[in-house]
């Protein structure tokens, strides 16, 4: 199955050209754009006071609130250092890249500013995980509206990270491809006994969110993972949040392809039938006939 990209492949690569033009000494030219990303999250590049040589490049994230209540300005100081700048007015979080003052690792600091929306996404993530790491229970648990009608819980006991993904399916036919592309999930951990362990519930929400205001519905879902220190440990936790804090559009993406795949198979088998059946209608035969004054007529049988 394909994995989404974890960074902005546009942030990044507009970055790059905006780098190599710049080592190369040409004229540094205007920019303004914005870009979407999954989750409601938006980018902007643009040059700060006209000056050509000063990218800020801004994120907004509807959910940027939550998130600052489990670190993510400090671990963005972490990451980001000195490129952070006075943030953009309607945006939470903004870094400026300096054309007269590139630096030698250009092309990480291009990748690390791609990468702005999973480090926003990597605070919860790591603080929990840091609990997990501790011994630590009992801690109250993030709840992070990361869409509209859409909420991811995380939570921490002493031997384990819960997270729990809530997410709606527009359609019921998502549903059923929902209930299959989870049970693959829950199929591929008998091939690899390190993976975590994978829940799905459909209507209800599962006993870690009993009696609280988790949505219920027809076309609720609920997905939840089991995170054990073998994936929340210094070594491998990285790798565990690139992954899972993309896995409510993984999830749909795939629905998508599945939709789309089975509907191009449809025509194509409808296309097959239709080719059997012209073969199959019988020839009419045609016989010339005349009449009495000499006009002739054809006659079908």
């Amino acid at each position: 199955m394909i994995l989404l990209e974890i960074n902005n492949r546009i942030v990044e690569e507009t970055l790059l050209v905006k780098f190599r033009n710049a080592l190369a000494k040409n004229k540094p030219d205007s920019i303004d754009i914005t870009i979407a990303d999954f989750d409601g999250v938006l980018f902007h590049i643009s040059n700060v006071n006209n000056d050509k040589t000063k990218v800020r490049v801004s994120i907004s994230l509807q959910f940027y609130k939550e998130l600052q209540q489990h670190g993510a300005d400090e671990l963005l100081r972490r990451e980001y250092g000195n490129l952070l700048t006075d943030v953009e007015e309607g945006y939470n979080v903004s870094v400026l890249i300096d054309l007269d003052n590139i630096p030698s690792d250009w092309e990480k600091v291009a990748q690390k500013v791609g990468l702005l929306k999973r480090n926003c996404f990597a605070s919860v993530f790591e603080k929990y995980f840091d609990f997990q790491e501790k011994g630590e229970s009992g801690n109250k648990r993030a709840v992070i509206n990361y869409r509209k009608d859409e909420t991811l819980y995380v939570e921490a006991q002493a031997d384990r990270v819960t997270v729990v993904f809530s997410t709606i399916f527009r359609d019921e036919d998502d549903v059923v491809l929902g209930k299959v592309f989870m049970q693959e999930l829950k199929e591929g951990r008998r091939a690899s006994h390190t993976a975590p362990q994978v829940l799905f519930s459909h209507r209800e929400p599962p006993l870690e969110l009993a009696n609280t205001d988790a949505r219920v519905g027809d076309n609720i879902g609920y997905v939840t993972f089991v995170l054990f220190p073998r994936h929340t440990n210094k070594n491998t936790r990285d790798n565990t949040i690139n992954l899972i804090h993309m896995f409510r559009d993984y999830l749909h993406y795939h629905i998508k392809c599945s939709k789309a795949y089975m509907h191009s198979r449809m025509r194509a088998k409808t296309n097959d039938f239709l080719k059997v059946l012209n073969r199959a209608r019988p020839e009419i035969k045609q016989q010339e006939k005349k009449t009495i004054t000499g006009r002739t007529f054809i006659r079908k049988e």
